[in-house]
Formats: structure tokens, sequence, C-alpha cells
């Protein structure tokens, strides 16, 4: 009975020992917590403190040892609202003629609106001809939304105006009837599309440079 026991439990003579130091654990501290009292800033009194204070050093001419410096002026007052002026300023780097400004300025008549079909050059790739649909006005960062047609597939892209990757954009057609709508989402469906505006963007540059001659003859002519 011993030898199978001790084979199932070969640490159980352990389970005395181990309790009683549980027991002494409990009894027993193993560290003190008090802290001892600084008898020295207890006994200070303020008169003392005062008197320490004057025997500091001082430099010559009664200054103190650090310099107040006074607060500075707050741009609150000569800049009330500075994002104007930091938008003026960046207009001016991006768009120094003010061509960009006035294309799409609402006080302008001859300015775009929505509906237009537009032109818009850009550094990379082929011009992308489509219809204005609508405007998302933040300063630098306005963009136009131009819905156009690629492989015969309807596609609408967003152009920043005063990106430097977009070097040109033309009015190519001006709508006769100003829309009721400053954002002209119901051309998405297949009744409102206008579709492939490629005839008017023809018309368009014939207009432009129609008049205008290179060596080989006209300059759209085809060899």
């Amino acid at each position: 009975m011993n030898a199978n026991c001790l084979l199932r439990r070969p640490v159980g003579c352990l389970k005395m020992a181990l309790r009683q130091t549980r027991q002494q654990r409990l009894v027993v501290r193993s560290m003190a917590t008090t802290t001892e009292a600084n008898t020295t800033e207890a006994n200070t009194t303020p008169e003392e403190l005062q008197t320490n204070l004057r025997q500091q050093p001082v430099q010559p001419g009664g200054k103190p040892p650090f310099a107040v410096w006074p607060q500075l002026p707050s741009v609150r007052h000569t800049h009330k609202n500075p994002m104007l002026a930091l938008d003026a300023q960046q207009r001016a780097k991006l768009d120094p003629t003010g061509s960009r400004t006035s294309l799409f300025d609402r006080s302008r008549p001859d300015a775009a609106k929505v509906g237009d079909v537009l032109m818009v050059t850009t550094k990379t790739g082929a011009p992308f001809s489509g219809v204005c649909t609508s405007y998302r006005r933040r300063g630098v960062d306005t963009a136009i939304c131009v819905r156009g047609q690629i492989l015969k597939v309807s596609v609408e892209r967003w152009f920043k105006i005063y990106s430097p990757t977009v070097l040109g954009i033309d009015i190519a057609w001006r709508k006769p009837k100003r829309a009721r709508r400053a954002r002209l989402t119901y051309m998405r469906k297949p009744k409102h599309d206008m579709g492939n505006v490629d005839a008017l963007v023809k018309n368009f540059i014939k207009e432009r440079y129609g008049g205008r001659r290179g060596k080989g003859g006209m300059r759209f002519e085809k060899s």
C-alpha cells in the first residue's frame, strides 16, 4: 500500500511542510513599510525659509541670476484669419496669371458652369473631355468632376484645377440653359446620360485652331 502511494504521489510528503511555511508567512513580516519623517523640513518655519532665500547670491545691480522675458505679442490681433492669407499665397504660386481662378469664379458671367463640356489637358495621358457634373470648392484644393466616355464606358474623373499636372482647362461647349442643380448626379442614369462628347470637342478644336496652318497644311488635317 505504501509503495503504491509513493508511486502515485511522489511529493505527497511535502504537503505538511508547505502548509507550515504558508502559516509562517502570515505571521512574520518580510520588510518594514514605515518611513522616517524628515526632521529638518518638518522643523523649518516660514521665517527660516525666507532667510535662506535672501542669502542666495544676487548679481550686481539687484537683478536675479535668471532673466524674465516679456510675453511675445500674439498674432491674433495682426492675423485674425491666417487661412485667407495662406490661401492667397498658394493661389499666387500655383496660378500666377489668375486664369484658373477667373475660369471658375461665380461672379463672372463667362465662367465655367455645371453642365458645360470641358476638355482637360494633363501632363500624362491624352486630354479628357466630358460634362462637368459638380464642383468641390476647397480653396487651392478646388476640384471638378468631369463625366465622359472611355471605350464606350461612362467614366467620372476628378481634376484639381490648381494642380501642376493640369496644363489647361478649356470650355468646349456651353449649355444653353443654366442647370437648376449644383450637382448633376442624375446624368448617371442612362436616359439622362449625355454620352460621347467627341463631336462637340472636334467642333471646338476646328473653331479654335482651324485658321492655323503648319508646314503640312492644316494642323488637324489627316495626312
